[in-house]
């Protein structure tokens, strides 16, 4: 009689365990997919999304945000642009920058946008350059190892104090990119009260001329809006002009006439030209 309750005890108890188990599991695969950390990265999606991710930078945390294309468009190395936001989307929430600028356009293309875009977020307070700019590498090396991102076809843009980012990273790193797409950026600081600047050609008597020959081989397409009260568009010009006198190899300049700093709206959403330009470009 003995033997029965035993029996009925043990296999209660695998019972237990079991379902146990398959509670675990189910509680790990929901935390993966709510962090865009899990393994299946969604190989079969008809349509791309964004995805939160962190990355570890000097014994700290960080998050950003990744969009990955539909799995047609990552049948081989895909497309990756880096993404850098302006000063108001600065914080630790990783989702503010995809809210201004090139997330917005990317949303509203998610069945069609053919690249990762990958967001990252420079902490309160800095600009894109060191601790901001560090973020900013690992989150581009981290999305592209996870999704399968080429290296001759990544990307580089940013507006307003993400437009100065793009020259700070594509200084830092001058082939790294096989594109540039800076918009109402500039080089010097657009007034006396905000400190920024690129930090490689700060002591540069000509900055324009210095970045021209360091980066004159690169594909660059610089946009800005003429009636820009923010950062004046002589920044955009007089680089520009130096790429041209450099010789660049392809320097690209649209100034819309009747944009005020918000310049990057009719960039991403109403020049359709410029991601068949992009897309076309691959690393020398």
């Amino acid at each position: 009689m003995g033997i029965p309750r035993v029996s009925r005890s043990f296999g209660d108890a695998l019972r237990h365990a079991a379902l146990s188990l398959i509670a675990l599991v189910s509680v790990a695969s929901c935390a993966n997919m709510r962090d865009g950390n899990a393994a299946d990265d969604g190989a079969e999606a008809s349509t791309g999304r964004f995805v939160e991710r962190s990355v570890r930078v000097d014994g700290a945390d960080y998050r950003y945000r990744a969009f990955v294309p539909a799995a047609r468009f990552r049948r081989g190395p895909a497309p990756t642009i880096l993404f850098l936001h302006g000063t108001g989307e600065r914080g630790n929430d990783g989702e503010k920058p995809t809210l201004v600028g090139l997330g917005p356009y990317v949303r509203a293309h998610a069945d069609t946008f053919p690249a990762i875009a990958v967001f990252p977020q420079a902490p309160d307070g800095p600009d894109w350059k060191g601790l901001a700019a560090q973020i900013a590498f690992a989150a581009l090396d981290d999305a592209s190892r996870a999704y399968g991102g080429d290296p001759d076809r990544s990307y580089l843009t940013g507006l307003s104090m993400g437009g100065y980012g793009t020259w700070e990273l594509a200084l830092m790193q001058p082939q790294r990119f096989a594109a540039l797409v800076p918009v109402c950026g500039g080089l010097s600081a657009p007034r006396a009260e905000r400190d920024l600047f690129v930090t490689p050609l700060r002591d540069e008597a000509d900055p324009p001329a210095a970045l021209a020959q360091r980066l004159k081989t690169t594909p660059i397409w610089i946009f800005h809006g003429a009636k820009d009260d923010v950062v004046p568009p002589r920044e955009s010009r007089a680089i520009v002009a130096a790429l041209k006198a450099a010789g660049a190899h392809d320097a690209r300049y649209t100034e819309f006439p009747d944009a005020n700093h918000n310049s990057w709206d009719a960039t991403y959403s109403q020049t359709p030209e410029l991601w068949e330009w992009l897309f076309a470009q691959r690393r020398r």
